[in-house]
């Protein structure tokens, strides 16, 4: 194998593998050594400063981090990454004066976002500062978008969400409520320099099938019910309820079914419990609240006596799969089930809907999804103008793809509205600082702590049921935080390398806890991995591989198992090892995106 190149940006950052896995690449040991270290503050201000929405996120999250982290390779259970996000921002304190000012002088550009979601308002976040007028217009009367419509209360308060958009909005942000786009080519007629479209996946899908339209009043569509609930408009259910989907809009649904009267609510899903596309936290909250959920029935027809609601009925199906492992379902051959309800709500996914889009505007729009066909790193569509991000770009995912696109739609209207390529945008800045203190001492505790992943308070179930804004989670208080700190294991501390002061003694080899280093004679990286100590299988991780030793051997460590303890570099009699913090600063909208001024000669 060619020496890996550690001067690549994107190596140590791969090896970081939570940070790797967060679409707005937050520096999660970092900032989970703060909180250990009693810094809410500064712990905040660097989420703020990536995923924006640290309080929001912190309770919402679909944690991509957790199942990436490293802690999971050796025990059942990840660092609860996502809730100290959120024992951050609980305890932060004022951090107004830490935040950015509203720009003293606008720079004469205009932007218009549609949708006050959160593309939208990290895409203002990113903007505002640096001189751009920008207006967010959303049908809702307040900022949040499907954040405040389309999460219950219970998850997620509205003066959360009130407080970290209105950190946005007082960057001199303009925000239009109850002021709905219903056409883009009205829109850009006004005259705007750049139109950001973060409007969501607003509509639910529906089922159409036998007795839909003749029990219609009692049928509910799962994200307008949500936002129905959220804003006041409904306020009760009938007490047997059905939910169709196995997604988180459907644990929602179901969840706050409970609060609002639903006495007997079960939830069906045509997949089995495994498939389902809820975040497995999801379904057990669900569980925890009472609320069963049957697998493998398919929905047939909705029954009804003189156009009221009676049931539904389903088909059992089971899962067969073909050579490929490609997974069908097929009729079980038992009998069909019925299931008597009140009310229905269809939570069987989302969709975009872009009827206010005319197609005659140079919008270029797939033939597949009838979707806008849009650049997935600069997030511009084929009106060099008008930019995508969030559900509306890729449809639905979830909080932070809408932030991470915002991010790079930022970067992109910069530079667009400068002049430039909106392709060439330079790659994240690296740093690399030695920890080293003494010969064999560190700057940072590497500790392995024992300790199994601390469970997040919660309210009590009764109490909880009845009220559908009383949230649920309490939160880490910050001993419960501080506790769960010590499980992290410092994946951005990393091991580095020098081949000119190794003597070849193996003693790095005979105390590594997980037998993932190892000097071997190189070779074909499908080769080499066969004959490590410990044989590496992971092939989306890679290999460490310094070559160059007197004997002619390499060294060659797996970096999937590599626990960061550092007790290589604590054993090594010369300090060819060395722990290293690894610091990436990404790319954001501003003149560090764009190539400097060169004065005239």
């Amino acid at each position: 194998m060619t020496p890996t190149d550690i001067s690549d940006p994107s190596y140590f950052h791969k090896v970081v593998d939570c940070q790797w896995a967060c679409p707005a690449h937050t520096p999660v040991p970092e900032y989970i050594r703060l909180i250990a270290a009693g810094r809410y503050a500064d712990a905040y201000m660097i989420n703020w400063k990536s995923n924006v929405f640290p309080g929001i996120l912190g309770r919402t999250c679909d944690r991509p981090c957790e199942p990436a982290c490293r802690r999971g390779r050796v025990e059942d259970e990840p660092v609860a990454i996502c809730r100290l996000k959120r024992a951050a921002a609980d305890n932060k304190g004022d951090i107004k004066d830490r935040l950015p000012r509203p720009a003293q002088k606008k720079n004469g550009k205009r932007v218009a976002l549609v949708g006050g979601g959160p593309a939208s308002l990290t895409v203002a976040r990113d903007l505002a500062p640096l001189g751009y007028s920008c207006v967010v217009f959303d049908g809702d009367p307040r900022s949040g978008g499907m954040m405040r419509s389309q999460i219950p209360k219970f998850r997620l308060p509205d003066s959360v969400i009130d407080e970290e958009c209105n950190y946005i909005l007082d960057l001199g942000v303009e925000f239009r409520g109850g002021a709905r786009v219903d056409s883009l080519k009205a829109l850009l007629a006004e005259g705007w320099d750049a139109v950001f479209v973060g409007s969501g996946a607003p509509r639910g899908r529906d089922l159409d099938i036998p007795g839909r339209a003749e029990a219609a009043k009692n049928i509910h569509i799962g994200i307008d019910w949500l936002s129905s609930v959220s804003f006041g408009h409904v306020t009760k259910i009938g007490k047997r309820v059905v939910v169709l989907g196995g997604g988180n809009t459907a644990m929602d649904c179901c969840r706050s079914a409970r609060r609002l009267g639903g006495e007997q609510v079960d939830v069906v899903v045509r997949s089995g419990f495994e498939e389902m596309k809820a975040s497995p936290w999801e379904k057990e909250d669900a569980q925890h609240e009472g609320i069963p959920i049957h697998n493998f029935l398919v929905p047939k027809e909705f029954t009804h006596e003189g156009g009221k609601l009676t049931g539904i009925t389903f088909e059992k199906v089971k899962a067969e799969y073909d050579a490929k492992g490609r997974r069908k379902l097929v009729p079980a051959g038992e009998p069909d089930v019925h299931f008597p309800c009140d009310d229905v709500l269809v939570a069987v996914g989302q969709e975009n809907a872009f009827p206010w889009i005319e197609r005659d505007i140079g919008i270029d729009f797939d033939d597949k999804w009838d979707m806008p066909k849009v650049d997935d790193k600069t997030m511009q569509s084929s009106l060099p103008k008008v930019f995508f991000g969030g559900d509306a770009a890729f449809g639905p995912k979830n909080i932070i793809w809408a932030v991470a696109h915002g991010h790079e739609a930022a970067v992109s209207i910069d530079k667009f509205l400068n002049g430039e390529d909106v392709h060439d945008r330079p790659a994240p800045a690296v740093e690399m600082i030695s920890q080293k203190m003494g010969i064999h001492e560190w700057s940072y505790d590497n500790d392995v702590a024992l300790d199994e992943r601390y469970k997040v308070p919660l309210r009590d179930k009764d109490q909880a049921l009845k009220d559908i804004r009383a949230e649920v989670e309490l939160g880490y208080d910050q001993l419960l935080a501080y506790k769960e700190t010590q499980r992290c294991l410092n994946c951005d501390v990393q091991t580095v390398f020098a081949t000119k002061l190794c003597i070849e003694c193996d003693a790095c080899v005979d105390i590594c806890p997980m037998d993932c280093i190892t000097f071997t004679m190189n070779g074909e990286e499908a080769e080499l991995r066969t004959r490590l100590t410990a044989p590496a299988a992971n092939l989306t991780q890679d290999l460490y591989v310094q070559g160059g030793l007197k004997t002619g051997r390499a060294m060659v460590k797996d970096e999937d198992v590599c626990l960061h303890c550092g007790l290589c570099a604590e054993r090594c009699p010369t300090g060819a090892w060395d722990m290293q913090k690894f610091f990436l600063d990404m790319t954001y909208a501003g003149p560090q995106c764009r190539p400097p001024v060169r004065s005239a000669a």
